[in-house]
């Protein structure tokens, strides 16, 4: 495949991608010489500032990722992974840093290698909580699905991609049935310690139709930035744009809003 028709390929990917996925994105892992128990685990922190939200209640101000991911045990021609993220959004409601929101991501997941590609079974579970605020109801779904993960090299451009299917069998509150995500991250290197990215991410949310004039619910995440990577872990500064779905616990609405932050990540 030509340098012209991957970077083509992967942009238009990234541009048509229906909201935000996982932070951090699932990457392919390249399979061992042997089996290996604790082969991976890989850190994430997260803070960006939200500028240009039209919400009235000034709920949308910070948001910030933290957690981790490792593979359990890789048998070579696949592997056993879990990933954990909390998100916390802040806002100036009540004061001006104010916590409204937290929300717990976890996953387990089984893969198989083929070549380059790894293709994966998941279960994913979501719930979402209001900090400081009463709240008397579960917000939450559960997942079974596919992922696809795929990894292209060309030249000194790295272009990672990641498609997810899942069924949400179990869900409270959200009127969610199917959950779709296309997220790919596209990286080269400028030196050995710095690097620029650029990366989208989208999700779609098929809905059944117990909320009046709802149809199907789609976003999206854009960001480009610098990687600066040190001995213990890699700093990334960014910027970019996020339509999320459905953005406060309580509200189904989507907001919009700009971004800018950074990210640190053990690798």
């Amino acid at each position: 495949m030509s340098y012209s028709r991957s970077l083509t390929l992967s942009l238009g990917l990234l541009f048509a991608a229906p909201a935000a996925a996982q932070v951090p994105q699932p990457v392919f892992v390249p399979a061992p010489a042997a089996p290996e128990f604790l082969s991976r685990y890989d850190f994430h922190m997260t803070v960006h500032q939200l500028y240009g939200s039209d919400d009235p209640a000034e709920r949308f101000s910070w948001d910030s990722h933290f957690g981790g991911s490792f593979d359990l045990i890789d048998y070579v021609f696949g592997r056993a992974s879990v990933n954990v993220d909390y998100e916390a959004v802040l806002g100036h409601e009540l004061r001006p840093f104010d916590p409204n929101q937290a929300n717990y991501t976890l996953e387990a997941s089984l893969s198989g290698r083929v070549r380059d590609t790894e293709i994966v079974a998941v279960f994913h579970h979501v719930s979402r909580h209001l900090s400081d605020r009463p709240k008397h109801y579960a917000i939450a779904w559960n997942a079974w699905g596919g992922r696809l993960l795929r990894r292209v090299t060309v030249g000194d451009v790295t272009i990672d991609g990641a498609l997810d299917v899942g069924r949400v069998v179990q869900h409270s509150f959200v009127d969610y049935t199917w959950i779709g995500d296309l997220d790919v991250m596209i990286r080269r290197p400028v030196s050995p310690r710095v690097g620029v990215f650029a990366h989208g991410s989208g999700q779609m949310f098929a809905v059944d139709g117990t909320i009046p004039n709802r149809g199907t619910q789609i976003g999206a995440l854009l960001e480009a930035g610098v990687r600066l990577a040190g001995r213990g872990g890699a700093l990334e500064a960014f910027a970019g744009f996020e339509r999320r779905v459905d953005a406060y616990p309580l509200d189904r609405v989507p907001q919009n809003w700009v971004l800018a932050g950074f990210r640190l990540l053990s690798r």
